[in-house]
């Protein structure tokens, strides 16, 4: 097939790029490197610089889909300026469906979140938890399901969307650089290479089972893997929507004995309280991707530490 990539210049856009290219798929990316980077554009992938809005530039009848990554996805900065995020996320996406309608490429599959469901108390989070997002990161990735669900049921759309929590680990030379990081695991990655002095662990007393936070971490080649199946799975006329987690989920201990074991390093940690918001566990149910599309994690957390700190040693000091 014939696909674009939005976003195909950052870290999980970019592994998802990849693996198509080696399936044997026609690639182009769509990145305006706000946040990607140009050597995150895999080798054999045709590549746009340019923004999501400008969509209608790229895409011809000749596409046979589209993989959409391309979002802002920063929690604290969409609370302090949202506006970002609706014209970004929602705004864009709008001219993204827009430029498929005129070209006539009717399949995409969309990276949602688990953000959009907020705090629920279920656990696992099935799909029929009813979305209540508490941030306007989360509320433009639901408003963009929602578009996504009518476009569907309009335009005889095929659209799968995958929402999902934690994205960890590497593939090939592909692995996390954001600036700002905002994820455990590679931040802990920084106290073990002595980047940092210590690690922050912010609630030790919540209701699990070792005092600290539970979430759900996901192997980035397992996330892409569910992409890639998804763009055979999308009917016309259908939105989909899969969660994809473990169905169990870490401890924030437990992340850092992994880390702890990998490294060989001891990662010192400073306690601090909870903060406020954060509940006790966030956990994925993956069962309806496992019926629907045949997929499964299959990658445990010592497997996600293990590649995301040896792409870490190989681009040291790059």
């Amino acid at each position: 097939m014939k696909l674009l990539v939005t976003g195909g210049a950052g870290y999980i856009g970019g592994i998802v790029a990849t693996l198509l290219l080696e399936a044997g798929h026609e690639v182009t990316v769509l990145d305006d490197l706000s946040t990607g980077h140009r050597d995150g554009v895999p080798e054999g992938a045709a590549f746009h610089q340019a923004a999501i809005t400008d969509a209608a530039d790229v895409l011809d009848p000749s596409f046979d889909g589209v993989l959409h990554f391309a979002a802002r996805s920063l929690v604290s900065e969409s609370v302090r300026r949202p506006e970002l995020y609706w014209r970004t996320n929602v705004c864009g996406t709008l001219a993204l469906l827009d430029a498929m309608r005129a070209a006539d490429v009717r399949r995409i599959v969309f990276s949602s979140t688990a953000a959009t469901y907020g705090a629920p108390d279920t656990t696992p989070i099935t799909e029929d938890v009813p979305p209540v997002p508490t941030n306007p990161y989360g509320a433009s990735k639901l408003a963009v399901d929602a578009m996504l669900t009518s476009e569907a049921q309009a335009y005889d759309l095929a659209a799968v969307s995958l929402r999902y929590f934690n994205v960890a680990g590497a593939y090939a030379d592909h692995g996390e650089r954001h600036d700002p990081e905002t994820h455990l695991i590679p931040n802990l990655l920084a106290v073990a290479a002595g980047e940092r002095p210590a690690a922050q662990v912010f609630g030790t007393d919540y209701p699990t089972r070792d005092g600290t936070a539970v979430r759900d971490y996901l192997h980035v080649v397992d996330l892409a893997d569910a992409h890639l199946r998804a763009l055979s799975a999308a009917t016309p006329g259908r939105h989909l929507i899969c969660n994809l987690g473990t169905g169990t989920g870490s401890t924030v201990r437990e992340v850092l004995a992994a880390v702890r074991e990998v490294t060989g390093h001891e990662v010192p940690v400073e306690e601090s309280p909870r903060r406020a918001g954060d509940p006790p566990s966030l956990v994925a149910s993956h069962d309806r991707a496992t019926a629907e599309l045949g997929w499964k994690p299959r990658r445990d957390l010592t497997a996600m530490v293990a590649d995301a700190w040896s792409y870490r040693q190989r681009h040291a000091g790059s």
